[in-house]
């Protein structure tokens, strides 16, 4: 059943409809992997897998358009798995079951996919035409961007030949990324000390839900709710004024994500019991009232439940509260050379339990390669403080904007042509594979385009029918007037 078929361009709908039946969490793709290979071999056309599971397709230049410079197009095929708490979807079986609404293509409780979905879709359509004019191309799919840029990262060496690199993966129209943001993540892990609960106590599970969430690097700066914050900061108090104790603490899910949802188990005594419901409704009133604007969905609740066995040590549990308190989280410093632009911040992306651990997840972004180290070690002191054990990932670097780029002139001024606007060209806080690129393609010159795409990385993902038709138009016109060899 096809329910995208009345869009334009149909061909590109078509196979981003395709590619919604294809299960393809980060680090799985092995089922989007072998349907790009039997693609290929389909049509007729050359491809190669590296060891990593990255795939190039390459097709020749039509008749009369040899002469043009070779390029390869790149998108990412995994996707962030993000549902609403009440949707029942398993990421790794299920499709993604897209839906139409107004001048929207979204998906059913989940996240839709799109980034970077849309972008393969493009490659895909370009690679099975008989009819679209353009030079010789390759097609890049690289994996799991999502979690680790283990793709980009991974990627061999001459595995592409072209010098000029169209990356998919940008989420804005009428916006041009010839830069984006470096990062790390920081992941700190608590050794758990326990004790037995006490007995004839009031047990409580709180929950905060309802918030937007979004993209860590593109949604980071619009002031959005963190839920482990706005969690951590209910007990924090409630320890302090009412001897709380704490049976657990979980919230958030992806490192790249704005945590959306949080809950914990708590117990007090039962003289505090009516003392805490009552500080839990002026605090969500509270919480309300500071979010108003850019959270009206923020919910909370609290509700007794079974006293559990164990509780958090005393000292274990104001270490851990504590911490997650001091972590910062947001934007902790804005660009003075481009108006409007993120320079640095850090995300607390989650707590979860894992046997006898807690595991606190976070991710820090710059333009700048030594701010990007210090809000890390900002982060990691924080928690080392409180005893956690502390690490870095590797990390990737950074795309330094090129002003001077001959493929940005012309995607510019295509855009101007095809649309009578003059396109914004800026960097990007969102991390993007070409930085490695660079690494490896030192001589590379690239640029980043997309349609416009909302609320990434949440369930409220949603992709701009409108737009995608004019990316469409735009990408084919560059193909047309890339440079001769």
């Amino acid at each position: 059943m096809q329910l995208l078929k009345s869009l334009q361009p149909a061909v590109v709908w078509h196979y981003f409809e395709r590619i919604c039946q294809i299960p393809r969490p980060s680090k799985k793709e092995g089922k989007m992997i072998d349907f790009l290979i039997s693609f290929a071999s389909k049509n007729g056309l050359e491809y190669k897998k590296d060891a990593i599971g990255n795939v190039l397709i390459s097709k020749p230049a039509t008749e009369g358009f040899e002469h043009l410079k070779s390029v390869v197009l790149q998108s990412h095929v995994d996707m962030v798995c993000e549902k609403h708490s009440t949707v029942k979807h398993n990421f790794e079986k299920d499709p993604i079951v897209p839906v139409i609404q107004g001048e929207w293509v979204k998906a059913s409780g989940t996240t839709l996919g799109a980034d970077d979905g849309i972008g393969v879709a493009a490659q895909l359509a370009l690679l099975a035409s008989k009819e679209l004019k353009h030079g010789p191309i390759e097609c890049l799919f690289t994996v799991d961007e999502e979690t680790g840029l283990t793709g980009a990262f991974n990627l061999e060496d001459d595995f592409f030949k072209s010098k000029i690199l169209l990356n998919l993966d940008s989420e804005d129209d009428g916006e041009l990324f010839i830069g984006c943001a470096g990062g790390v993540d920081t992941v700190a892990t608590f050794e758990m000390e326990t004790e037995n609960a006490p007995e004839k106590h009031f047990a409580f599970k709180v929950k905060v839900s309802g918030l937007k969430g979004g993209h860590s690097g593109d949604d980071i700066h619009k002031g959005r709710g963190n839920a482990i914050k706005i969690l951590n900061r209910f007990l924090w108090n409630t320890a302090r004024k009412h001897h709380m104790k704490l049976h657990c603490f979980s919230g958030g899910n992806l490192r790249n994500a704005i945590a959306r949802e949080a809950s914990a188990v708590a117990l007090v005594s039962p003289s505090h019991k009516e003392q805490v419901r009552v500080a839990f409704n002026i605090f969500y009133d509270e919480i309300c009232t500071e979010l108003n604007e850019s959270e009206p969905d923020l919910g909370m609740h609290l509700e007794s439940c079974d006293i559990p066995d164990t509780v958090f040590t005393e000292c274990f549990q104001e270490n851990l509260l504590n911490a997650i308190y001091a972590c910062p989280h947001g934007v902790m410093q804005m660009s003075a050379s481009l108006k409007g632009l993120v320079e640095t911040s850090t995300n607390l992306a989650s707590i979860k339990v894992d046997d006898d651990k807690i595991i606190v997840t976070t991710s820090q972004r710059s333009a700048v390669e030594s701010a990007k180290h210090d809000v890390a070690a900002m982060v990691r002191s924080a928690f080392e403080l409180a005893g956690a054990e502390v690490q870095h990932g590797d990390g990737y670097p950074g795309w330094t904007p090129n002003t001077n780029s001959e493929i940005l002139a012309i995607t510019r001024e295509s855009y101007e042509r095809l649309f009578g606007k003059t396109p914004v060209v800026r960097a990007i806080h969102a991390g993007l594979e070409c930085g490695l690129f660079l690494q490896k393609y030192p001589d590379l010159d690239m640029i980043s385009f997309g349609p416009t795409i909302l609320g990434a990385h949440s369930p409220d993902e949603r992709i701009n029918i409108e737009t995608v038709d004019k990316f469409w138009r735009h990408l084919l016109d560059v193909l047309v007037n890339i440079p001769e060899k």
